[in-house]
């Protein structure tokens, strides 16, 4: 009596929902390119949550999946956009190198997985902080929390920014 090996959960997921994932990406990107490095991301997600086991809807799981991948490269789209128009208003002999513009998006794309790892009021406070430049006490009354928590928040973003590897090329 020989058992086969349970097929790899991953696998399975991944042949019975790309195509669906794919096409429900296009119709939301417009971009069969775009949309198949997502529809890749989005399984990346899959693979690094290991809880493959526990899916029991996998189309809403994957779904969820996918809108925080899509949120997160439009995010990225609308920082790089953002970009390129200061860019664009800059005269030419101050405009940066195409190396040094590399390395300006390289260090967006780094501060923005960052700010992703940063619980979501965590990082609304470290935004309205040095974004908005806010008091500790505005900050603690435009988000109904107390200045403590506030400097706690701050703290743990500092905290977590520290941590980040330093550049080779400073």
């Amino acid at each position: 009596m020989s058992s086969q090996p349970a097929a790899d959960p991953v696998h399975t997921l991944y042949v019975d929902h790309h195509a669906w994932l794919q096409s429900w990406l296009l119709r939301r990107l417009g971009n069969t390119h775009q949309a198949a490095d997502l529809t890749q991301d989005t399984f990346v997600r899959v693979i690094a949550g290991q809880q493959v086991h526990a899916i029991r809807e996998p189309k809403a799981y994957l779904t969820t999946l996918a809108q925080r991948v899509l949120y997160h490269f439009w995010r990225r789209r609308e920082l790089e956009q953002a970009w390129l128009d200061a860019l664009a208003t800059l005269p030419e002999e101050v405009a940066p190198s195409p190396e040094d513009y590399a390395l300006v998006r390289e260090a967006i794309e780094a501060v923005d997985q960052w700010m992703e790892g940063l619980p979501p009021k965590v990082r609304q406070v470290f935004l309205l902080r040095r974004l908005e430049d806010l008091k500790h006490t505005e900050i603690a009354e435009v988000m109904c929390l107390s200045v403590a928590t506030v400097e706690r928040y701050m703290k743990q973003a500092l905290m977590q920014l520290m941590q980040l590897p330093q550049p080779l090329h400073s």
